[in-house]
């Protein structure tokens, strides 16, 4: 949520903030602005909108020079979307401009003080009130940019990223991070500032990531400086070099992000297991686990913890977990964990998986599980994020930048990982035999082929997705390992077209959904030949009894689901554990092609972000 862009070098700053802030679109927002400094006085212009409108009027209302500046897209939280409410503030002297993604939980109280002292407030936001508060702080303690940032941070209550910098010294700015990320690229005399390395990929390879409740004065001329802002401890930056290029976060000849991250899934998945899958040797090499193994072997049970698609690859991994190692898992939404004062023993595994490694819920509640003993292992894609850095042991997932906001290939290559390490688990502990254990690695690797082949189906689904674009309601129904599945594709089709659609078992369908279904109710079933094949077969007949319009998953060859269907789409035979990795493909492209159809933002869908960095 918001994004957060700042330059400050020897280049013209406006052109790589706007394109910055494009790049940064995938987080979500609602208003866009942009401020610049060209050595004497500050250029702002911010609105209600997207960042093509940002760059339609500050093409015509200021003046774009400038070698420093900031820029950032807003998700409304204190006050609605608007002009005025838009990122950047200015303090009440006009000196001070900060950008800020967060909430300042504590606002009100010091904007009552503030206002006690004479301090008058234009906008409705929190942020406003702390641009303000640092200049107080400033003007009262007599002390630079640097101290007046950190002495009022520790008088605030709430998460943030911020950027600001003083007109008056004009060659550094003052970040700082608690829950929100925020990374500094680092090049030839130039420093670049953005919540993730994607707008600045291209001018560096290198990037200083900011720890929670650190700070850094980035001024030219000079290395970064850290602090922590509860004690002013010296820390002492970690240059990472970036594994991104420029081509991964452009969209490559696809109209969408979302429609190229489909089809980049038969590579993501390889990647995720290249140099981790050896079937050839029957071995399979995760460092984090085989440096941890016997705190998983000994666990008396792996609680797993995650947010929205994360959170479904977390149910595949509780079937896969139980099925072929046998050990207890409970699936956990984040955000209820953390508040339910769970029992956590330090006998239990945590996973926490994120697509981000920045989901705020899902780090506190690994903040909680490793306050109370427990190992915690997380499952993430973004090299260098939060949830790598504060988990005890992890496996990336290599699955390249996701920039739609509908997650795909992160769903498959967290199933991948979460696989890979039951099976390692399950071969240690001996609970499967070494022959059904050869046969899981030489499936696992033919997988790629069989999403390659799964997305063939691509013409045909276009087909399905015109029959039912202008449906309102839609049940998606699964057993086994392809229930969370049903949940998955339930959640695609509502996020991005924005029909209502559910999720069930299909045995669970006689509870209650059953007296939804008639001849306007559209059905997706997944019904491959693994599994419980004569259970679902019977839901199905129980759907057509009812009029209802049935869109069937099914494994290549299939008969009986066949002939009781409205329509069919195949999926190669694969072992059952694996059958999410290719039913998932068709419910993505299905979800796709209606929201095209309804004239939805594919990428960008209303009220969403990728990251939910804040409550």
């Amino acid at each position: 949520m918001c994004g957060i862009v700042g330059y400050i070098g020897h280049r013209d700053a406006y052109p790589i903030i706007i394109k910055g802030l494009e790049r940064l679109e995938y987080r979500g927002y609602d208003s866009a602005g942009i401020v610049l400094f060209d050595g004497k006085d500050t250029n702002l212009a911010k609105t209600k909108g997207k960042v093509e409108d940002l760059k339609n009027k500050s093409n015509t209302t200021i003046s774009i020079d400038g070698k420093l500046g900031l820029g950032h897209t807003r998700w409304a939280t204190h006050g609605v979307p608007n002009d005025v409410n838009s990122h950047p503030h200015y303090s009440n002297s006009g000196d001070l401009v900060i950008i800020h993604n967060g909430i300042i939980e504590n606002y009100e109280s010091i904007k009552k003080a503030l206002i006690k002292r004479g301090y008058v407030f234009h906008s409705d936001t929190d942020t406003e009130v702390l641009v303000n508060l640092i200049e107080e702080v400033k003007k009262q303690e007599g002390v630079k940019l640097g101290k007046a940032v950190q002495i009022a941070l520790n008088q605030v209550v709430g998460a943030y990223a911020i950027a600001v910098f003083d007109k008056n010294k004009s060659d550094e700015i003052v970040v700082a991070r608690l829950g929100s990320p925020l990374a500094i690229g680092i090049g030839e005399n130039e420093y670049f500032i953005a919540s993730d390395a994607s707008p600045f990929i291209e001018f560096t390879n290198n990037a200083v990531y900011l720890e929670d409740e650190e700070m850094a004065i980035v001024r030219l001329g000079k290395e970064i400086k850290l602090r922590k802002i509860k004690d002013d401890a010296i820390a002492y930056p970690n240059i990472l070099e970036l594994q991104m290029n420029l081509e991964e976060i452009e969209k490559g000849g696809y109209d969408h992000f979302m429609l190229k991250e489909i089809y980049e899934q038969p590579r993501a998945i390889l990647d995720t297991y290249r140099g981790r899958l050896l079937a050839d040797q029957g071995l399979i090499k995760m460092a984090g686990i085989d440096q941890n193994l016997e705190k998983f072997l000994n666990a008396n049970r792996i609680i797993i913890v995650a947010c929205g698609t994360s959170w479904h690859a977390g149910l595949v991994a509780e079937y896969i977990f139980e099925d072929l190692a046998r050990i207890p898992v409970e699936v956990e939404y984040a955000s209820e964990f953390r508040y339910r004062n769970p029992v956590i023993t330090e006998n239990d595994v945590l996973i926490a998986i994120s697509q981000s490694g920045e989901t705020a819920d899902t780090l506190a509640a690994i903040k909680m599980a490793k306050e109370r003993g427990a190992f915690v292992f997380g499952v993430c894609n973004v090299v260098g994020s939060s949830i790598a850095r504060e988990t005890d042991a992890g496996a990336y997932t290599h699955a390249g930048p996701e920039i739609g906001v509908a997650s795909t290939k992160a769903f498959t290559t967290q199933i991948t990982v979460l696989t890979l390490i039951a099976l390692k688990l399950a071969k240690e502990k001996g609970s499967i035999s070494e022959s059904k254990y050869h046969e899981f690695l030489v499936e696992l690797e033919g997988i790629p082929a069989k999403v390659e082949k799964t997305l063939a189906s691509n013409a045909l689904l276009e087909d399905i997705a015109e029959v039912y674009k202008d449906s309102s309601n839609c049940l998606y129904l699964g057993r086994g390992y392809n229930f969370p599945v049903a949940l998955e594709g339930a959640l695609k089709l509502k996020e991005i077209s924005y029909i209502h659609a559910e999720g069930y078992p299909a045995a669970e369908m006689k509870h209650g959904p059953i007296a939804l279904i008639d001849e306007e109710m559209p059905v997706v079933v997944i019904a491959t030949r693994r599994g419980h094949y004569e259970k679902v077969v019977s839901n199905i007949q129980e759907i057509k009894s009812r009029s209802g319009k049935i869109i069937a998953v099914v494994t290549e060859g299939d008969v009986q689901v066949t002939e009781l269907a409205d329509h069919v789409v195949e999926v190669p035979e694969t072992s059952e554990p694996l059958t999410p990795l290719l039913t998932t493909i068709p419910l993505q492209l299905l979800s796709y092609h209606i929201a095209l159809m309804r004239g939805c933002n594919v990428d960008q869908p209303r009220n969403l972000a990728k990251s939910v960095t804040v409550e």
